[in-house]
């Protein structure tokens, strides 16, 4: 697959003889005249017995003459239905608030609090679960908008040092608030804490059962792409359980094509014993 499209259900492309039953790839480019910009993606099925998990949003479009590039990683977890939905409507759902061009931190912020609304309504459709989400949003080629929730990771190249972007929502950090609204984290020894005992990311979309004392704020940060800037990593945390940011950016600087760094970073993830889905996303500015 080429061109940077967004992602479908895995299963619904092997079965129209598209991809592998085990993996998913692709690439595209920006078409503005003088830019270099390049993006990559794959994705692969972790060794559970569930249906793969992951999605990811990677194209470029235009909207009132400016090139937007949307970049989305979307790990769920009890299904996949709400990674799905938030693939098919999260970046439309920021790209028509009134004021995503005067204010599009505001505009982001928003559109999570609006899309978490609309997927707690269709519940008894899209089922208990939820997903994190890591979304990046590149205007012409210069100016990076990064939110996410939960601990899917956007991570920064620049001169050579890896800068993270994105917040890892762990209940441990965010312990107080979740007992402010009345839930609490468990400690239980061999395992990582969890809201309620249940849910190790402290903010999600979904999650109907534990929406009182889970968050879907996401945290923004904004980012100027100049000739320092060498390119941007999006991934679920299948790569970051086994990966440090500093691993992950010098394992690929060298490398050109970002379809193949992005397959390159999943398979020493898979190397190191990673057994969760792993989907990845690279974005290369030079």
């Amino acid at each position: 697959m080429s061109g940077g499209g967004i992602l479908h259900k895995m299963k619904d492309k092997v079965k129209a003889g598209f991809v592998s039953s085990t993996s998913e790839t692709g690439k595209g480019k920006s078409k503005i005249s003088g830019k270099h910009i390049r993006h990559g993606f794959h994705l692969v099925k972790g060794k559970s017995h569930h249906d793969m998990e992951d999605y990811v949003v990677a194209q470029f479009r235009h909207v009132n003459d400016k090139e937007l590039g949307l970049f989305a990683i979307f790990d769920g977890h009890l299904g996949h239905n709400v990674a799905d939905y938030l693939q098919a409507h999260l970046f439309d759902n920021i790209l028509k608030q009134p004021e995503f061009w005067t204010d599009i931190q505001s505009a982001i912020r928003k559109a999570y609090g609006i899309t978490d609304e609309h997927i707690l309504e269709k519940a008894s459709d899209l089922g208990r679960g939820g997903s994190t989400a890591v979304t990046a949003i590149l205007i012409d080629g210069e100016r990076l908008i990064v939110a996410n929730v939960g601990d899917s990771r956007a991570v920064l190249c620049k001169c050579g040092d890896a800068i993270q972007l994105s917040i890892d929502h762990e209940p441990s950090i965010e312990r107080r608030a979740i007992e402010r609204k009345g839930g609490f984290v468990s400690n239980i020894p061999g395992d990582v804490p969890r809201v309620d005992g249940r849910l190790a990311v402290a903010r999600a979309f979904g999650d109907r059962s534990l929406k009182r004392h889970l968050s879907s704020d996401p945290d923004v940060v904004e980012a100027l792409v100049d000739v320092e800037t060498e390119f941007l990593i999006l991934a679920s945390d299948g790569l970051w359980k086994v990966m440090t940011n500093q691993e992950a950016t010098d394992s690929i600087r060298s490398m050109k094509d970002p379809q193949a760094a992005a397959k390159h970073l999943i398979e020493q993830a898979l190397a190191r014993k990673s057994k969760d889905d792993i989907s990845c996303v690279v974005v290369t500015f030079h």
